[in-house]
């Protein structure tokens, strides 16, 4: 998908990765480090599921942006690009969920 905003997105978060955090949020993010930048996607996971289930479709897309936003800045944190989950996804395709699971290591 060339021309998936996503990937747009995940590029403009890696290019603010050396910012003013003075001047940008995502570079202020990546000061405060990966404890902080996980605890903030938490947190928006935890909006997102409290808008699905108060059933406001309008919140829930919000919280899901937000949710997705943040999920791209830990993973540039962690140098996992989206073309790296695509291939993951890509690999369990056609695999039951259950038998993904328990092919995991323990």
């Amino acid at each position: 998908m060339a021309d998936d905003f996503l990937d747009t997105l995940e590029a403009v978060i890696r290019a603010r990765k050396q910012g003013d955090p003075d001047t940008s949020y995502v570079a202020k993010l990546f000061a405060k480090g990966r404890a902080k930048i996980a605890q903030k996607l938490g947190e928006e996971a935890t909006e997102t599921v409290i808008a699905a289930m108060a059933g406001d479709r309008a919140e829930l897309t919000g919280e899901a942006a937000d949710l997705i936003f943040h999920l791209l800045v830990l993973l540039a944190d962690a140098d996992v690009s989206l073309d790296d989950v695509r291939a993951e996804l890509r690999r369990r395709e056609g695999v039951s969920g259950i038998d993904e699971k328990a092919s995991r290591p323990a």
